[in-house]
């Protein structure tokens, strides 16, 4: 490439996605950066290989998520421009009043996920509706002729061939060279589409299978709220004026509300509109759905402790109700785990787990025997199994072997029970143990979740259930342990239908029950009553109701409480009552907090006040409050600054940096250079300065000119 100018400058070439090369230092840096590095090679590529399952999995859940919303996308602009497609005369007649079909799409405040659903959703009309789809951002945008260059732009390169990558460099210039109006984006449609209609036939059969003759234009404004008015009014004036000549079709991406359309643009705008709202899966649904799919299962060996998870949903819950960022976290905790813990070669599945367990070393045993949970395993042996546990390596590696299948079938037993509870405490009122499954699940790994008063009060609560209710909740548990993975079920599913049965003879003797008293009501009723006999049965009635038996529903009630309560007592054991739970479940809640929870201030305080605790160079080591004149110049204003009061002298400021600085010179230094030096410690001291007043640290006084106001205080 060569760029003639006629001033000197800086041309950036950037190159082509396609011919990028992605680094393959990751493993390298991951075995170097691990002082147990016998085996960091197998964790990190299992690492891999789990994060690529999780990853397919989320992107296909996500897929699964939007394709309701995307049908009916398709679908509206399938609608939209069905007339002009088939270049019929009533076209014209019912685009009265020059209206431009507008679908106001409702994603939620969750902005960081939008550009996902953007990408998929282009992807989806471009492989059913057609080519010509521009994604316009308000950032690029600030002016209608921004917003036209960005739309031709994108458009006409939608019609180049990706794999002719000679052809870029005239393609940028053409677009430079063209005028970026209405009508040259109305002439390019034209010359597109008599272009696509002239093909051979084999080649037009192939495109119309995907796309039209005349497929409309879709322009999608991926964040409306950050238009400006007179942008977005202009290019609708604009746009509706030729909506005749160019099958125009306008996606408004929406955080907030559908009346944001309306406190942008005025009625004379608006109703150029024909406008459709579609809304989004909720946020709060879609993280429901991937905990589900990801840590409520036994597809996935790794795991999340309590702490972790509820890290992480507090971050999307206070934060900002981002997937996309809970995926990346959990991400991380997955990178975290297999980096930190030697013994993560273990974490897969279960059958590749059995064999790498013969092939452990000694120092892996050793490992192995020092983790908490394995040593109150030992502890809970007989003497003669202790020796042989702590002593004997291959003993010790079957009886991994059985453990490992243990938490297995722990986890597949866990996710059934905890199910079948949710069924039954997230309909009761006020919702003691949470609504959500997630809540539920975080209580269980929390503690022993029977001991706990939430647990008690849904217990009393589901003992108060009508029988409709209890017998829908019943069938819902059957359907969950018959599709259970667990082979311990089967006991259970046969009680639970004997239940059921029970129930159904309930119904039949109540309603032979009900028949009988009507009966004997009517024989009542012939009856003469007199006082005595009046009295003599409100006698009855009120000594039973002193002495209440329970009805036979009511103790089958008390059956189906009492047999669920055994399920949870047996089976949702919290995770690290577990032997070997380390292995598997990633606990260090404080390291995930250090790198999602950001704190600038202290990390800035610690850079500016110890450069080494980043830098890692050895002569920037300082004992306590000595300032080192090998620091950056930042560094040494910075810590002069601290011992300052409200105002600083600028001088004083600049004579302490300066005899900082020189003070590795000596007092043999050249006296001939020292304007020079001066001038450019001078030079220095002005950047320093500039740049803490750019971090916020001071600023410009108006009491004294040669003095700066000091900003913070307290060290961090």
């Amino acid at each position: 490439m060569s760029t003639c100018s006629v001033s000197k400058g800086c041309f950036v070439f950037k190159p082509s996605p396609k011919k990028r090369r992605v680094s393959q230092k990751t493993a390298n840096d991951f075995r170097e950066r691990n002082d147990d590095s016998e085996d960091a090679e197998l964790r990190f590529v299992t690492c891999q290989s789990l994060w690529n399952q999780i990853k397919s999995e989320t992107e296909q859940i996500q897929e699964d998520l939007n394709k309701q919303l995307f049908d009916n996308l398709v679908s509206f602009l399938r609608r939209s421009h069905s007339e002009f497609q088939e270049k019929t005369t009533e076209w014209t007649c019912q685009m009265k009043s020059r209206e431009i079909p507008t679908a106001a799409l409702v994603l939620g405040v969750n902005v960081t996920d939008h550009d996902l659903t953007f990408r998929s959703l282009s992807e989806v009309l471009q492989d059913n509706i057609t080519p010509y789809i521009a994604l316009l951002e308000a950032k690029d945008c600030p002016g209608i002729k921004n917003l036209m260059q960005k739309l031709m732009g994108q458009l006409m390169n939608c019609c180049i061939d990706g794999d002719s990558l000679e052809d870029e460099d005239y393609v940028q210039v053409s677009q430079n060279r063209i005028r970026c109006s209405m009508t040259s984006l109305i002439s390019w449609y034209e010359s597109v589409t008599k272009k696509t209609d002239s093909e051979t036939p084999s080649k037009k059969r192939t495109s119309s299978s995907r796309h039209w003759q005349s497929p409309p234009v879709v322009v999608i404004f991926k964040d409306m709220e950050s238009f400006t008015t007179k942008v977005l009014q202009d290019f609708i004036v604009i746009s509706s004026q030729h909506i005749r000549d160019l099958p125009l079709v306008m996606i408004f991406g929406i955080a907030t509300s559908p009346m944001i359309i309306h406190s942008l643009l005025p009625h004379s705008v608006s109703s150029l509109l024909c406008i459709e709202l579609f809304q989004s899966l909720s946020c709060k649904e879609h993280l429901s759905t991937i905990i589900d799919k990801l840590l409520l299962t036994a597809q996935f060996p790794f795991k999340l402790g309590e702490k972790v998870l509820q890290v992480l949903i507090n971050i999307f819950l206070y934060h900002d109700f981002s997937v996309q960022n809970f995926i990346k976290g959990f991400q991380l905790c997955i990178v975290e785990h297999f980096y930190s813990q030697p013994l993560s070669v273990l974490c897969c599945q279960l059958v590749e787990a059995k064999k790498r367990v013969n092939s452990l070393s000694h120092d892996q045993c050793e490992n192995i025997r020092r983790l908490p949970s394995f040593r109150r395993y030992v502890e809970s042996q007989v003497s003669e199994k202790q020796i042989a546990l702590l002593t004997s390596d291959n003993f010790l590696k079957d009886v991994i072997q059985k453990l490992l299948e243990d938490l297995h079938v722990y986890h597949e037993n866990y996710v059934s029970v905890l199910r079948c509870l949710h069924v039954f405490t997230s309909s009761l009122p006020k919702y003691p143990l949470g609504k959500q499954i997630r809540e539920l699940h975080c209580a269980c790994l929390e503690n022993q979740v029977w001991e706990t008063e939430e647990y008690e009060s849904s217990l009393q609560l589901a003992r108060m259930l009508n029988k409709s209710d209890l017998v829908t909740m019943l069938q819902q548990c059957v359907e969950i342990f018959v599709s259970s993975s667990g082979k311990e079920f089967d006991k259970t599913v046969e009680k639970l239908k004997e239940f059921l049965t029970q129930f159904q003879k309930l119904e039949v003797a109540e309603a032979f029950q009900e028949r009988d008293v009507s009966v004997s009501s009517q024989k009542e009723l012939q009856k003469k009553t007199d006082l005595y006999h009046l009295q003599k049965t409100l006698l009855e009635l009120k000594e039973s109701r002193r002495s209440k038996k329970l009805t036979k529903f009511e103790m089958l009630r008390f059956e189906v409480v009492d047999y669920i309560d055994s399920l949870v007592r047996n089976y949702l054991v919290p995770a690290d009552h577990k032997t070997l739970h380390e292995i598997v479940y990633f606990n260090t809640a404080s390291v995930l907090r250090g790198h999602l929870n950001a704190a600038p201030r202290i990390a800035l305080h610690t850079a500016l006040n110890n450069p080494y605790c980043y830098l890692k160079n050895q002569a920037l080591k300082s004992d306590g409050g000595s300032i080192s004149n090998k620091a950056p110049d930042i560094c040494i204003v910075y810590k002069l600054h601290l011992e300052c009061g409200r105002l600083i002298n600028l001088v004083d400021w600049l004579e302490a940096f300066s005899t900082v600085v020189m003070a590795a010179e000596g007092p043999n230094a050249d006296v001939a250079s020292s304007d020079q030096v001066d001038d450019i410690i001078h030079a220095r001291f002005i950047r320093a300065v500039s740049e803490l007043e750019l971090l916020g640290f001071i600023k410009p006084s108006k009491q004294k000119t040669d003095h700066v106001a000091r900003l913070t205080w307290g060290g961090c």
